[in-house]
């Protein structure tokens, strides 16, 4: 976990050391934890899983927009902030940075006539106010239509064609899902990625 961990750390930082600034108290520093989760939605299942990590700053290097992050696992990482980041300035040594990773994928089957083959994608990015200590959440929702070309009941698995043609066989949990379907019904499926980054600052000692 120690290096997927950093890999959020990173990511999250590269996104500007930016979204949505949480008012709430920071968690301690080098401190990982995780949820998951799946629920039944109308027709399908939608499974989610959120990660937050909490980095100390160890050094601002403001003429480089350099921030040097001590992760989890006591490794140093750099990571670039970019012109977007208008409250640099406030960063300090000992602030914290917690950032929240998102993700959830879900799938759902369609009814005749409800949609067609295809591919749609939407984002956004939200940072803080001038004066305020940097902070940002930005998302990424890509929803894809497929098509159902071949059921194999024994194995378990279900061929999804996309939009582009390209083909992949996705292995079904719930078999008794496979009653329910048939060759050329649609499957919708909405993949959703969202980062959020915050510093705190450094307890007053």
């Amino acid at each position: 976990m120690g290096n997927r961990a950093m890999v959020v750390v990173v990511a999250a930082g590269a996104l500007a050391l930016s979204a949505c600034a949480s008012k709430k108290e920071a968690a301690p520093a080098g401190t990982v934890s995780q949820t998951s989760s799946v629920v039944d939605i109308p027709s399908g299942k939608k499974a989610e899983s959120t990660t937050t990590v909490t980095a100390t700053v160890e050094s601002v290097d403001l003429s480089k927009r350099l921030v040097t992050l001590k992760g989890p696992d006591g490794q140093l990482v750099t990571v670039h902030a970019d012109e977007r980041v208008k409250n640099l300035p406030q960063v300090r040594k000992g602030d914290q940075v917690a950032v929240t990773y998102y993700e959830s994928i879900a799938y759902e089957l369609l009814k005749p006539g409800e949609g067609k083959p295809g591919v749609a994608s939407s984002g956004d990015v939200v940072t803080a106010a001038p004066g305020q200590k940097p902070a940002a959440a930005g998302a990424q929702v890509t929803t894809v239509t497929a098509t159902i070309s071949a059921i194999d009941k024994q194995t378990q698995h279900v061929t999804l064609r996309g939009p582009d043609g390209n083909t992949v066989a996705v292995k079904v949990k719930d078999p008794t899902r496979l009653d329910k379907v048939k060759v050329g019904d649609l499957v919708q499926i909405t993949y959703t990625e969202a980062v959020a980054v915050s510093v705190e600052p450094a307890a007053k000692k």
